[in-house]
C-alpha cells in the first residue's frame, strides 16, 4: 500500500510539473505573438503616413515611422522598462503596497547590466521577462508613431527621432507606471481604470503631438492670410485607409498585451486570467466589445462625413473611446459610446483645424481628444466598479472624480513634455526644415531614393 502511494504521489508530482510546463508554454507564447501583431500596427501607420503625404514627401515620411520605431527599441531597453518599475509611487520612487515598484525593485531587474542583467537577456530559467519587455516596447513604439503622423511633410530628421525618444521611452511610460501598474498613485488614490490604455498611451501621445503641432507650425500653404484652412490631399487615398485598417488588426494584439494569463508567479490568479490591475477580464469580453467599438466608430463617421479616411479614422476612434472599460462594458454600450465617437470626430478635428493647428492626420483629435473622452466615460458608466483587485471596501472604486483626474495628468503628461521639448529644439534650430526643402520637397533632400520614378498617372476628373 505504501509503494502504491508513493508512486501515486510520483505521479501527481509529474502531471503537475507537466501542467506547470504547459502553461508556462502557453504565457510565454500568449505575449509572444503579441509583438508581431503590434508590429502589424506600425505597418499600417506606416501605410497610412506615406498614403497621408504628397508624392514629393512619400519616402521621408516612411523613413521617420521607421525610425520611431528603431530608437524605441534600445531606448525602452536601456531606461524606458526602469522607469515603468520605479515610477509608480511618484517622484518619490519609494516602494508601493504591491511590493513590486520603486527604484530599488526597478534597479534589480530593468538594467541591462549588473545582477539586473539576468531579467534583460537570455535566461533560460526566466520565460517572462522578455516577451514582457516586447509587449511593452511595441506600446512605446506605438506612440511614437501616433506622433509621427502629425508632424508629416515639414520636420527634421533627427529632432523628430528627439521627440520619440522623449515620448516613447519616458513621457507615456510614468503615465503607465502612475495610471496601469498595480502600485500607481493614480490607481491607488483616485481609483483610475484605463485597461486599454485610451489615456495613458492614445491622449499622452495625442497631445504630446499637439505640443509639438504648437512650435512646429503648420505646413506651407495650409492657411491662408485670412486664417481659413486649405485641404492638403495625400497621393494614396486608398494606400491611408489600407493603413488605418492594419491598424485596427494590430489593435488585437494591443488589447491582448493588455491581460494577465493566469497560472504564473507574476500572474494575478491561478485559474482566471484579469487585467493589468487584477480585476476580471476575458477574450470573450474583448471578442464582442472591440468589433461592436470597431463597428459602431465606424457607422457613427458615415452617418456624420460618408468620407473613407474619417470612417477608417472612426474605426480608430471607436476602439479608443472604449478602450478604458472593454473588460467592463456591456457590447450594446461599446456600440453607443463608440458610435458617439465617430460622430464627434470631425467636428472636433475641425475645431482644432480652426484654431491654426495644422495636424496632417488627425492624430491629435483621434488619439487625443477621443482618449480623454473614453476616458472621463468610463467614470459615468463604471461608476462603482473596483478599480483594482482585492476585497470589496479595501480598494479604489472607479469615479468620475478619479477619471477626470486621470485625464488631467494624462493630458499634462502628454501636452507639457511635447511642447517644452519641441520648443527647445525650435530654439536650437533641429524642429523644422528649410522653408525651401519643405517646398522642394522632403524626399528630393532628405532620402537617397525616390517613391515613384516614374511619376504617377493622374486621376480623371469627376464626370459632372
Amino acid at each position: 500500500m505504501e509503494s502504491q502511494i508513493a508512486e501515486l504521489t510520483a505521479q501527481i508530482a509529474a502531471l503537475q510539473g507537466s501542467a506547470g510546463v504547459t502553461n508556462t508554454m502557453f504565457a510565454e507564447t500568449f505575449y509572444y505573438l503579441t509583438i508581431p501583431l503590434m508590429i502589424i500596427i506600425h505597418a499600417g501607420f506606416l501605410a497610412y503616413e506615406m498614403g497621408a503625404s504628397r508624392a514629393k514627401n512619400v519616402l521621408s515620411s516612411g523613413v521617420k515611422n521607421l525610425l520611431a520605431f528603431a530608437f524605441m527599441i534600445p531606448t525602452f531597453y536601456f531606461f524606458g522598462w526602469w522607469v515603468y518599475w520605479g515610477f509608480p509611487t511618484g517622484l518619490t520612487f519609494s516602494e508601493g503596497p504591491a511590493g513590486i515598484s520603486g527604484a530599488a525593485y526597478a534597479s534589480a531587474i530593468a538594467w541591462g547590466w549588473g545582477d539586473s542583467a539576468q531579467y534583460m537577456g537570455p535566461n533560460i530559467a526566466d520565460q517572462a521577462s522578455g516577451v514582457f519587455f516586447g509587449a511593452f516596447a511595441l506600446f512605446a513604439a506605438t506612440t511614437a508613431s501616433i506622433m509621427s503622423g502629425a508632424v508629416i511633410e515639414r520636420i527634421q530628421t533627427v529632432g523628430f527621432v528627439i521627440l520619440a525618444v522623449i515620448l516613447g521611452s519616458f513621457a507615456w511610460v510614468v503615465a503607465a507606471a502612475w495610471g496601469w501598474h498595480a502600485d500607481g498613485w493614480l490607481v491607488t488614490q483616485f481609483g483610475v481604470h484605463d485597461f486599454g490604455a485610451a489615456g495613458l498611451v492614445h491622449a499622452v501621445a495625442g497631445f504630446f503631438a499637439l505640443g509639438v503641432l504648437i512650435n512646429l507650425g503648420p505646413r506651407i500653404g495650409k492657411f491662408n492670410a485670412d486664417g481659413t484652412a486649405n485641404h492638403i490631399a495625400g497621393h494614396n487615398l486608398p494606400l491611408t485607409v489600407i493603413g488605418l485598417m492594419l491598424i485596427i488588426v494590430g489593435f488585437w494584439g494591443f488589447l491582448m498585451a493588455c491581460v494577465i494569463v493566469p497560472g504564473e508567479a507574476w500572474s494575478w490568479f491561478g485559474d482566471k486570467p484579469s487585467t493589468i490591475y487584477g480585476t476580471l477580464i476575458t477574450l470573450s469580453a474583448l471578442a464582442f466589445n472591440i468589433l461592436m467599438a470597431i463597428a459602431g466608430g465606424i457607422i457613427g463617421a458615415w452617418v456624420m462625413t460618408k468620407d473613407p479616411f474619417w470612417m477608417m479614422s472612426g474605426a480608430l476612434a471607436g476602439i479608443i473611446s472604449t478602450a478604458s472599460g472593454l473588460d467592463i462594458y456591456y457590447p450594446a454600450l461599446t456600440f453607443i459610446i463608440a458610435f458617439s465617437a465617430g460622430v464627434i470626430l470631425k467636428f472636433c478635428a475641425d475645431w482644432l483645424e480652426r484654431r491654426g493647428i495644422d495636424d496632417a492626420v488627425g492624430a491629435v483629435t483621434v488619439h487625443g481628444t477621443i482618449g480623454l473622452y473614453g476616458v472621463v466615460l468610463l467614470g459615468i458608466f463604471g461608476s462603482g466598479y473596483p478599480a483594482l483587485q482585492g476585497a470589496a471596501g479595501e480598494v479604489p472604486t472607479i469615479s468620475l472624480i478619479g477619471q477626470i483626474v486621470g485625464a488631467i495628468v494624462f493630458f499634462l503628461l502628454g501636452f507639457v513634455p511635447g511642447y517644452i521639448s519641441s520648443y527647445i529644439l525650435n530654439m536650437l534650430g533641429m524642429l523644422r526644415v528649410p522653408a525651401g526643402a519643405e517646398e522642394a520637397g522632403m524626399d528630393t533632400v532628405k532620402v537617397p531614393a525616390q517613391g515613384y520614378p516614374e511619376g504617377i498617372a493622374q486621376s480623371a476628373p469627376p464626370a459632372e
